[in-house]
Protein backbone atom coordinates (compact mmCIF):
# COMPACT_ATOMS: atom_id res chain seq x y z
CA UNK A 1 0.00 0.00 0.00
CA UNK A 2 1.27 3.33 -0.90
CA UNK A 3 0.34 7.23 -0.91
CA UNK A 4 -0.90 6.80 2.86
CA UNK A 5 -0.94 9.33 5.73
CA UNK A 6 0.77 11.68 3.19
CA UNK A 7 0.68 15.07 5.32
CA UNK A 8 2.91 17.96 5.39
CA UNK A 9 3.33 19.84 8.44
CA UNK A 10 1.70 22.66 6.28
CA UNK A 11 -1.26 20.56 5.71
CA UNK A 12 -1.85 20.20 9.15
CA UNK A 13 -1.68 23.86 10.32
CA UNK A 14 -4.29 24.27 7.37
CA UNK A 15 -6.92 22.21 9.55
CA UNK A 16 -6.99 25.07 11.89
CA UNK A 17 -7.31 28.03 9.30
CA UNK A 18 -10.31 29.36 7.55
CA UNK A 19 -10.10 29.30 3.61
CA UNK A 20 -9.28 32.76 2.78
CA UNK A 21 -5.90 32.43 5.03
CA UNK A 22 -5.34 29.10 3.20
CA UNK A 23 -5.97 30.26 0.08
CA UNK A 24 -3.75 33.56 0.62
CA UNK A 25 -0.97 31.44 1.45
CA UNK A 26 -0.68 29.26 -1.15
CA UNK A 27 -1.21 32.62 -3.20
CA UNK A 28 1.68 33.57 -1.68
CA UNK A 29 3.74 30.63 -2.49
CA UNK A 30 3.39 30.55 -6.06
CA UNK A 31 3.95 33.73 -6.48
CA UNK A 32 7.70 33.79 -5.17
CA UNK A 33 9.94 32.60 -8.02
CA UNK A 34 11.64 29.42 -8.07
CA UNK A 35 15.41 28.99 -7.59
CA UNK A 36 17.59 26.85 -9.55
CA UNK A 37 17.78 23.95 -6.72
CA UNK A 38 14.35 23.61 -6.75
CA UNK A 39 14.28 23.34 -10.48
CA UNK A 40 17.25 21.06 -10.26
CA UNK A 41 15.48 18.89 -7.72
CA UNK A 42 12.33 18.32 -9.29
CA UNK A 43 14.05 17.53 -12.77
CA UNK A 44 15.64 14.62 -11.15
CA UNK A 45 12.93 13.25 -9.36
CA UNK A 46 11.30 14.01 -12.58
CA UNK A 47 13.97 11.14 -14.65
CA UNK A 48 13.94 9.03 -11.40
CA UNK A 49 10.16 8.58 -11.58
CA UNK A 50 9.74 7.64 -15.48
CA UNK A 51 12.72 5.34 -15.36
CA UNK A 52 10.81 3.72 -12.42
CA UNK A 53 7.27 3.67 -14.21
CA UNK A 54 9.12 3.12 -17.52
CA UNK A 55 10.90 0.10 -16.02
CA UNK A 56 7.88 -1.31 -14.17
CA UNK A 57 5.37 -1.12 -16.81
CA UNK A 58 8.00 -2.53 -19.85
CA UNK A 59 9.34 -5.29 -17.54
CA UNK A 60 5.88 -6.61 -16.04
CA UNK A 61 4.82 -6.63 -20.01
CA UNK A 62 7.31 -8.47 -21.05
CA UNK A 63 6.50 -11.12 -18.19
CA UNK A 64 2.96 -11.66 -19.03
CA UNK A 65 3.36 -11.96 -22.91
CA UNK A 66 6.28 -14.38 -22.62
CA UNK A 67 4.20 -16.96 -20.04
CA UNK A 68 1.18 -16.39 -22.81
CA UNK A 69 3.77 -17.09 -25.78
CA UNK A 70 5.93 -19.54 -24.38
CA UNK A 71 3.93 -23.03 -23.46
CA UNK A 72 6.87 -23.68 -21.07
CA UNK A 73 6.10 -21.29 -18.73
CA UNK A 74 2.55 -21.99 -18.54
CA UNK A 75 3.09 -24.15 -15.14
CA UNK A 76 1.17 -22.89 -11.68
CA UNK A 77 3.61 -20.81 -10.32
CA UNK A 78 3.40 -18.52 -13.33
CA UNK A 79 0.34 -18.08 -12.98
CA UNK A 80 0.67 -16.08 -10.30
CA UNK A 81 3.63 -14.72 -11.35
CA UNK A 82 1.67 -13.48 -14.00
CA UNK A 83 -1.20 -12.33 -12.33
CA UNK A 84 1.53 -10.76 -9.89
CA UNK A 85 3.31 -8.45 -13.13
CA UNK A 86 -0.74 -7.53 -13.84
CA UNK A 87 -0.57 -6.23 -10.26
CA UNK A 88 2.51 -4.67 -10.76
CA UNK A 89 1.54 -3.03 -14.08
CA UNK A 90 -1.34 -1.40 -12.62
CA UNK A 91 0.26 0.00 -10.07
CA UNK A 92 2.86 1.89 -12.42
CA UNK A 93 0.09 3.07 -14.54
CA UNK A 94 -2.31 4.28 -11.82
CA UNK A 95 -0.90 4.87 -8.37
CA UNK A 96 3.06 5.69 -9.92
CA UNK A 97 1.54 8.36 -12.06
CA UNK A 98 -1.20 10.40 -9.88
CA UNK A 99 1.89 10.73 -7.49
CA UNK A 100 4.51 11.37 -9.80
CA UNK A 101 2.00 14.41 -10.77
CA UNK A 102 1.71 15.49 -7.45
CA UNK A 103 5.75 16.06 -6.89
CA UNK A 104 6.34 17.48 -10.62
CA UNK A 105 3.26 20.06 -10.48
CA UNK A 106 3.33 20.19 -6.42
CA UNK A 107 -0.29 20.53 -6.23
CA UNK A 108 -3.42 17.63 -6.82
CA UNK A 109 -4.45 18.99 -10.25
CA UNK A 110 -7.94 16.95 -9.68
CA UNK A 111 -11.41 16.65 -7.87
CA UNK A 112 -11.98 14.84 -5.06
CA UNK A 113 -13.43 11.69 -6.18
CA UNK A 114 -10.75 11.27 -9.06
CA UNK A 115 -8.62 11.45 -5.44
CA UNK A 116 -10.22 8.57 -4.09
CA UNK A 117 -10.27 6.40 -6.52
CA UNK A 118 -6.52 7.26 -7.27
CA UNK A 119 -5.79 6.22 -3.59
CA UNK A 120 -8.53 3.21 -3.92
CA UNK A 121 -6.70 1.81 -6.60
CA UNK A 122 -2.90 2.26 -4.78
CA UNK A 123 -4.17 0.38 -1.86
CA UNK A 124 -5.88 -2.27 -4.07
CA UNK A 125 -2.90 -2.91 -6.65
CA UNK A 126 -0.14 -2.51 -4.01
CA UNK A 127 -1.89 -4.37 -1.52
CA UNK A 128 -2.72 -7.56 -4.47
CA UNK A 129 1.22 -7.26 -5.28
CA UNK A 130 2.32 -8.24 -1.87
CA UNK A 131 -0.36 -11.08 -1.82
CA UNK A 132 0.42 -12.77 -4.95
CA UNK A 133 4.28 -13.27 -2.99
CA UNK A 134 2.10 -14.66 -0.58
CA UNK A 135 0.52 -17.10 -2.62
CA UNK A 136 3.64 -17.74 -4.38
CA UNK A 137 5.57 -19.19 -1.13
CA UNK A 138 2.66 -20.99 -0.35
CA UNK A 139 2.85 -22.58 -3.81
CA UNK A 140 6.27 -23.51 -3.50
CA UNK A 141 5.68 -24.44 0.27
CA UNK A 142 3.70 -27.97 -1.23
CA UNK A 143 5.82 -28.24 -3.89
CA UNK A 144 9.02 -28.98 -1.96
CA UNK A 145 7.86 -29.87 1.71
CA UNK A 146 4.83 -32.20 0.14
CA UNK A 147 5.49 -33.10 -3.06
CA UNK A 148 3.05 -36.09 -3.15
CA UNK A 149 0.03 -33.62 -1.92
CA UNK A 150 1.08 -31.05 -4.38
CA UNK A 151 -0.54 -32.25 -7.88
CA UNK A 152 -3.73 -32.76 -5.90
CA UNK A 153 -3.75 -29.62 -3.78
CA UNK A 154 -2.40 -27.14 -5.59
CA UNK A 155 -5.23 -27.51 -8.52
CA UNK A 156 -5.84 -25.20 -11.39
CA UNK A 157 -9.23 -24.88 -9.47
CA UNK A 158 -7.24 -23.89 -6.30
CA UNK A 159 -4.90 -21.16 -7.97
CA UNK A 160 -8.37 -19.35 -9.70
CA UNK A 161 -9.79 -19.75 -5.84
CA UNK A 162 -6.90 -18.53 -4.30
CA UNK A 163 -6.37 -15.54 -7.00
CA UNK A 164 -10.01 -14.25 -6.55
CA UNK A 165 -9.45 -14.30 -2.87
CA UNK A 166 -6.19 -11.78 -3.66
CA UNK A 167 -8.08 -9.41 -5.85
CA UNK A 168 -11.30 -9.43 -3.92
CA UNK A 169 -9.60 -8.72 -0.02
CA UNK A 170 -7.41 -6.29 -1.74
CA UNK A 171 -10.49 -4.65 -2.96
CA UNK A 172 -12.27 -5.00 -0.01
CA UNK A 173 -9.93 -3.15 2.12
CA UNK A 174 -9.55 0.02 0.00
CA UNK A 175 -11.93 1.04 -2.10
CA UNK A 176 -15.03 0.32 0.46
CA UNK A 177 -13.43 2.18 3.43
CA UNK A 178 -12.63 4.89 1.50
CA UNK A 179 -15.48 5.62 -0.64
CA UNK A 180 -17.54 5.32 2.58
CA UNK A 181 -15.50 7.65 4.42
CA UNK A 182 -14.66 4.69 7.15
CA UNK A 183 -10.33 5.23 6.55
CA UNK A 184 -10.24 8.84 7.93
CA UNK A 185 -10.82 10.75 10.92
CA UNK A 186 -14.01 13.39 11.36
CA UNK A 187 -11.39 16.40 11.40
CA UNK A 188 -10.34 15.27 7.84
CA UNK A 189 -13.49 14.99 6.62
CA UNK A 190 -13.94 18.66 7.47
CA UNK A 191 -10.96 19.54 6.20
CA UNK A 192 -11.63 17.86 2.63
CA UNK A 193 -15.05 20.06 2.19
CA UNK A 194 -13.03 23.49 3.19
CA UNK A 195 -10.22 22.51 0.77
CA UNK A 196 -11.45 20.33 -2.61
CA UNK A 197 -8.40 20.83 -3.95
CA UNK A 198 -6.37 19.08 -1.35
CA UNK A 199 -5.93 15.15 -1.83
CA UNK A 200 -3.97 14.15 1.39
CA UNK A 201 -4.53 10.55 2.63
CA UNK A 202 -4.89 10.70 6.31
CA UNK A 203 -6.27 7.73 8.04
CA UNK A 204 -7.15 7.12 11.53
CA UNK A 205 -5.79 4.26 13.93
CA UNK A 206 -8.12 1.07 13.19
CA UNK A 207 -7.58 1.41 9.52
CA UNK A 208 -4.12 1.52 10.51
CA UNK A 209 -3.90 -1.47 12.58
CA UNK A 210 -6.22 -3.64 9.75
CA UNK A 211 -5.19 -2.33 6.52
CA UNK A 212 -0.60 -2.74 7.64
CA UNK A 213 -1.97 -6.42 8.81
CA UNK A 214 -3.76 -7.35 5.80
CA UNK A 215 -1.27 -5.98 2.83
CA UNK A 216 1.66 -6.54 4.90
CA UNK A 217 2.35 -8.16 8.23
CA UNK A 218 0.36 -11.25 8.09
CA UNK A 219 1.53 -11.79 4.26
CA UNK A 220 5.28 -11.71 5.35
CA UNK A 221 5.09 -13.57 8.39
CA UNK A 222 3.25 -16.56 6.59
CA UNK A 223 6.38 -16.04 3.51
CA UNK A 224 8.67 -16.02 6.72
CA UNK A 225 7.48 -19.33 7.59
CA UNK A 226 7.40 -21.19 4.33
CA UNK A 227 10.93 -20.24 3.35
CA UNK A 228 12.41 -20.82 6.58
CA UNK A 229 10.21 -24.28 5.98
CA UNK A 230 11.85 -24.36 2.00
CA UNK A 231 15.07 -23.44 3.35
CA UNK A 232 15.71 -26.36 5.60
CA UNK A 233 13.63 -28.92 3.33
CA UNK A 234 16.04 -27.35 0.04
CA UNK A 235 19.00 -28.26 1.80
CA UNK A 236 18.11 -31.85 3.31
CA UNK A 237 17.14 -32.75 -0.45
CA UNK A 238 20.64 -31.40 -1.22
CA UNK A 239 22.28 -33.61 0.62
CA UNK A 240 19.86 -36.21 -0.35
CA UNK A 241 20.78 -35.50 -4.43
CA UNK A 242 24.48 -35.22 -3.54
CA UNK A 243 24.81 -39.07 -2.08
CA UNK A 244 22.75 -40.03 -4.71
CA UNK A 245 25.18 -38.70 -7.32
CA UNK A 246 28.28 -40.07 -5.78
CA UNK A 247 27.71 -43.85 -6.58
CA UNK A 248 27.87 -46.83 -4.75
CA UNK A 249 31.55 -47.07 -5.42
CA UNK A 250 32.50 -43.47 -4.13
CA UNK A 251 30.38 -43.83 -0.30
CA UNK A 252 32.21 -45.39 2.01
CA UNK A 253 31.50 -49.07 3.17
CA UNK A 254 29.50 -50.14 6.38
CA UNK A 255 31.79 -50.51 8.54
CA UNK A 256 29.87 -49.53 11.66
CA UNK A 257 26.22 -49.06 13.22
CA UNK A 258 25.83 -45.34 11.63
CA UNK A 259 27.03 -46.10 8.15
CA UNK A 260 24.36 -49.07 8.38
CA UNK A 261 21.85 -46.64 9.29
CA UNK A 262 22.90 -43.90 6.59
CA UNK A 263 22.70 -47.09 4.14
CA UNK A 264 18.95 -47.40 5.38
CA UNK A 265 18.68 -44.15 5.22
CA UNK A 266 19.30 -43.98 1.34
CA UNK A 267 17.50 -46.60 1.09
CA UNK A 268 14.46 -45.33 2.08
CA UNK A 269 15.57 -42.23 -0.15
CA UNK A 270 15.44 -44.30 -3.06
CA UNK A 271 12.19 -45.91 -1.75
CA UNK A 272 10.37 -42.80 -1.40
CA UNK A 273 11.87 -41.45 -4.64
CA UNK A 274 10.25 -44.46 -6.55
CA UNK A 275 7.04 -43.56 -4.92
CA UNK A 276 6.80 -40.34 -6.47
CA UNK A 277 7.42 -41.85 -9.68
CA UNK A 278 5.60 -44.94 -9.28
CA UNK A 279 3.36 -44.22 -12.81
CA UNK A 280 6.17 -43.41 -14.97
CA UNK A 281 8.35 -46.36 -16.89
CA UNK A 282 11.20 -47.50 -14.98
CA UNK A 283 13.94 -47.34 -17.88
CA UNK A 284 16.65 -49.78 -17.51
CA UNK A 285 19.75 -47.85 -15.97
CA UNK A 286 22.57 -49.46 -18.80
CA UNK A 287 20.60 -48.30 -21.60
CA UNK A 288 21.45 -44.20 -21.53
CA UNK A 289 17.53 -43.47 -20.92
CA UNK A 290 16.89 -41.25 -17.65
CA UNK A 291 15.89 -43.00 -14.61
CA UNK A 292 13.26 -42.33 -12.55
CA UNK A 293 15.71 -41.27 -9.69
CA UNK A 294 17.22 -39.19 -12.17
CA UNK A 295 14.08 -37.40 -13.10
CA UNK A 296 13.83 -36.83 -9.44
CA UNK A 297 16.98 -35.32 -9.44
CA UNK A 298 16.52 -32.72 -12.19
CA UNK A 299 12.68 -32.10 -11.14
CA UNK A 300 14.20 -31.30 -7.51
CA UNK A 301 16.71 -29.13 -8.67
CA UNK A 302 14.56 -27.36 -10.88
CA UNK A 303 12.07 -27.09 -7.38
CA UNK A 304 15.49 -25.50 -5.74
CA UNK A 305 16.29 -23.28 -8.90
CA UNK A 306 12.37 -21.71 -8.41
CA UNK A 307 12.80 -21.71 -4.35
CA UNK A 308 16.05 -19.18 -4.71
CA UNK A 309 14.25 -17.30 -7.28
CA UNK A 310 11.15 -16.26 -5.52
CA UNK A 311 12.98 -16.15 -1.99
CA UNK A 312 15.38 -13.62 -3.22
CA UNK A 313 11.82 -11.88 -4.72
CA UNK A 314 10.61 -12.17 -1.00
CA UNK A 315 13.69 -10.38 0.05
CA UNK A 316 13.87 -7.62 -2.01
CA UNK A 317 10.30 -6.99 -1.33
CA UNK A 318 10.97 -6.73 2.34
CA UNK A 319 13.57 -4.67 1.73
CA UNK A 320 11.17 -2.26 -0.59
CA UNK A 321 8.31 -2.59 1.70
CA UNK A 322 9.50 -2.42 5.57
CA UNK A 323 10.54 0.89 5.61
CA UNK A 324 7.20 2.11 4.54
CA UNK A 325 5.12 0.20 6.50
CA UNK A 326 7.05 0.97 9.59
CA UNK A 327 6.76 4.43 8.53
CA UNK A 328 3.08 4.02 8.28
CA UNK A 329 2.17 2.17 11.56
CA UNK A 330 4.70 4.89 13.80
CA UNK A 331 3.45 8.27 12.06
CA UNK A 332 -0.59 6.60 12.71
CA UNK A 333 -0.04 5.60 16.17
CA UNK A 334 2.23 8.74 17.32
CA UNK A 335 0.76 11.77 15.53
CA UNK A 336 2.35 14.89 14.55
CA UNK A 337 4.87 14.04 17.47
CA UNK A 338 6.53 11.63 14.77
CA UNK A 339 6.42 13.99 11.39
CA UNK A 340 8.81 13.14 9.26
CA UNK A 341 10.32 15.28 6.31
CA UNK A 342 9.21 15.69 2.68
CA UNK A 343 11.82 13.89 1.10
CA UNK A 344 12.26 11.05 3.60
CA UNK A 345 8.22 10.35 2.81
CA UNK A 346 9.12 11.05 -0.93
CA UNK A 347 11.96 7.98 -0.51
CA UNK A 348 10.26 5.84 1.19
CA UNK A 349 6.86 5.72 -0.96
CA UNK A 350 9.43 5.31 -4.27
CA UNK A 351 11.40 2.35 -2.68
CA UNK A 352 7.99 0.81 -2.28
CA UNK A 353 6.44 1.58 -6.10
CA UNK A 354 10.78 0.59 -6.95
CA UNK A 355 9.44 -2.82 -5.94
CA UNK A 356 7.12 -3.06 -8.80
CA UNK A 357 10.10 -2.66 -11.13
CA UNK A 358 12.72 -5.28 -9.43
CA UNK A 359 10.37 -8.61 -9.89
CA UNK A 360 11.18 -8.65 -13.92
CA UNK A 361 14.91 -8.16 -13.62
CA UNK A 362 14.86 -10.60 -10.72
CA UNK A 363 13.32 -13.34 -12.97
CA UNK A 364 15.61 -12.51 -15.60
CA UNK A 365 18.68 -12.93 -14.08
CA UNK A 366 18.19 -15.66 -11.96
CA UNK A 367 15.44 -18.09 -14.11
CA UNK A 368 16.95 -19.44 -17.10
CA UNK A 369 13.64 -20.16 -18.42
CA UNK A 370 12.70 -16.92 -18.11
CA UNK A 371 15.53 -15.40 -19.69
CA UNK A 372 15.04 -17.56 -22.96
CA UNK A 373 11.64 -16.09 -23.07
CA UNK A 374 12.20 -12.47 -22.56
CA UNK A 375 14.71 -13.31 -25.32
CA UNK A 376 12.96 -14.73 -27.48
CA UNK A 377 10.01 -12.24 -26.78
CA UNK A 378 12.43 -9.43 -27.69
CA UNK A 379 13.80 -11.01 -30.67
CA UNK A 380 10.86 -11.19 -31.96
CA UNK A 381 8.98 -7.79 -31.26
CA UNK A 382 12.15 -6.31 -33.12
CA UNK A 383 12.25 -8.20 -36.01
CA UNK A 384 8.72 -7.80 -36.85
CA UNK A 385 9.46 -4.26 -36.81
CA UNK A 386 12.80 -4.21 -38.53
CA UNK A 387 10.79 -6.87 -40.80
CA UNK A 388 7.81 -4.90 -41.77
CA UNK A 389 10.27 -1.67 -42.66
CA UNK A 390 12.19 -4.42 -44.67
CA UNK A 391 9.29 -5.15 -46.68
CA UNK A 392 8.18 -1.69 -46.83
CA UNK A 393 12.08 -0.54 -48.88
CA UNK A 394 11.76 -4.25 -51.00
CA UNK A 395 8.66 -2.90 -52.27
CA UNK A 396 9.60 0.54 -53.06
CA UNK A 397 12.77 -0.93 -54.58
CA UNK A 398 10.92 -3.57 -57.02
CA UNK A 399 8.61 -0.73 -58.10
CA UNK A 400 11.93 1.36 -59.20
CA UNK A 401 13.23 -1.85 -60.78
CA UNK A 402 10.27 -2.46 -62.36
CA UNK A 403 9.87 1.31 -63.78
CA UNK A 404 13.64 1.48 -64.82
CA UNK A 405 12.97 -1.75 -66.73
CA UNK A 406 9.96 -0.43 -68.55
CA UNK A 407 11.69 2.89 -70.01
CA UNK A 408 14.89 0.70 -71.05
CA UNK A 409 12.81 -1.59 -73.03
Amino acid sequence: MTETVLVADSSRENHSLSPEVSNASVTGLTEQPESWENVVSVVIKTCVMCIIMVAAVSGNSLVIVSVFRHHKLRITTNYFIMSLAFADTLVALLAMTFNASIKIAGRWAFDQTTCDIWNSCDVLFSTASIMHLCCISVDRYYAIIRPLEYPTKITNRTVAIMLACVWVSSALISFIPIFLGWYTTSDHMEYRKLHPEACDFVVNKPYAIISSSVSFWIPCFIMLFTYWKIYLEANRQERMIYRSQLGPEMLPPPASTRASTDQTSLNLQANHTHHLHRNSQCDDPESGHSTPTRRNISRMKREHKAAKTLGIIMGAFILCWLPFFLWYVTTTMCGEACSCPDIVVDIVFWIGYFNSSLNPVIYAYFNRDFREAFKDTLYSVFCACFRSEWKAKQRQNNAIQFNCTYRSS
